[in-house]
């Protein structure tokens, strides 16, 4: 049977106001193009957040905004995946309030109260069964630390990580690093074939 594959892509935004929000700047091009490599091994589902990209041919799109939406929007999937590739760059925090009206310049405190948003990742660590969880790490420093710490804590079968400057790039250059311990480095290429790379590399996880 073929794997079902669940793949998210993009930014979420998280909103001040009704016309103002904070979010990040994943271009969302590494998810689309995973969604895209996928395809030929199974069916698709990509949720994404806001972006400018035209949907993949033959992928079932799901469009959310808020990480509390593609946090409800996985969940919901999730046990009926087999692959879950977890590539949005999904905001870490959000305003505590959201003002009901535009915040004018002069009514503004000068504070912005922050609090943590749903950890999706995390979630479907703790969840899964027999599915196959891959994430991603887009990192300033410490890459190898990090991705390795993120990896042990969210109980994830590969993770992918790459500095967080190839987030707007048409090319990546990433580190999987694996399970069982193994680290495999890619060189730099176009996002297309980087996709192509992970999917052959989730493929051979499952057999």
């Amino acid at each position: 049977m073929k794997p079902r594959f669940l793949i998210t892509a993009g930014p979420t935004r998280e909103f001040l106001d009704p016309i103002r929000f904070l979010s990040n700047r994943s271009s969302g091009k590494m998810g689309y193009a995973l969604a895209r490599a996928a395809r030929p091994y199974g069916t698709v589902t990509l949720v994404s957040g806001p972006v400018a990209l035209k949907p993949p041919q033959g992928v079932t799109v799901v469009a959310v905004t808020t990480a509390q939406e593609m946090a409800e929007a996985v969940l919901k999937r999730f046990d009926e995946t087999d692959v879950i590739i977890m590539a949005a760059a999904v905001c870490d925090f959000r305003p505590r309030r959201v003002a009901a009206r535009k915040i004018k310049k002069d009514g503004f405190s000068g504070l912005l109260e922050l609090v943590p948003t749903v950890d999706i990742l995390a979630a479907l660590g703790k969840r899964k069964q027999h599915q196959i969880l891959i994430g991603f790490a887009a990192e300033t420093n410490d890459l190898e630390s990090n991705a390795r710490e993120k990896l042990r804590r969210k109980n994830l079968d590969l993770i992918v990580a790459n500095d967080a400057s190839a987030m707007e790039s048409e090319t990546n250059r990433v580190t999987l690093f694996y399970r069982d311990g193994r680290v495999e480095r890619l060189s730099e290429m176009p996002k297309t074939r980087v996709a192509q790379a992970i999917l052959r590399r989730i493929i051979a996880l499952r057999t």
